[in-house]
């Protein structure tokens, strides 16, 4: 799934969700350069927030991001918390040097999760 942003008919922004078995993982999101810095990629998960992601969703952020995608519903949890499926995915991105954590998308306290 492909939500974008746009602006007088041209795409500013987009947000990539790719559906791995049972679960969907926030793959990407990119926001035009000239629109950087603006509000676009907030407004962009707030509307993501509200009306496209569910409990469950997860996504690997950079470290860097925690508190951005943590302003957004997702939080911080624990590998052993992630579907196999992600699991595996997770662990060859970190195997190759990426500096990424788990997170999941929680509206509310989701049984069987384990938050950090």
């Amino acid at each position: 799934m492909i939500v974008t942003a746009t602006l007088e008919g041209s795409i500013i922004a987009l947000l990539r969700l790719k559906t791995i078995e049972q679960s969907r993982l926030l793959t990407g999101m990119l926001v035009i350069p000239e629109y950087r810095g603006i509000g676009v990629g907030n407004a962009l998960l707030t509307h993501c927030e509200n009306t496209v992601f569910n409990d469950g969703d997860y996504c690997f952020a950079f470290k860097h991001l925690k508190h951005y995608y943590a302003q957004h519903g997702f939080k911080t949890i624990d590998t052993s918390a992630l579907p196999n499926s992600l699991k595996m995915a997770y662990l060859r991105y970190v195997d190759s040097g990426k500096d990424l954590i788990p997170m999941q998308f929680i509206t509310s306290d989701t049984p069987n999760s384990v938050v950090l």
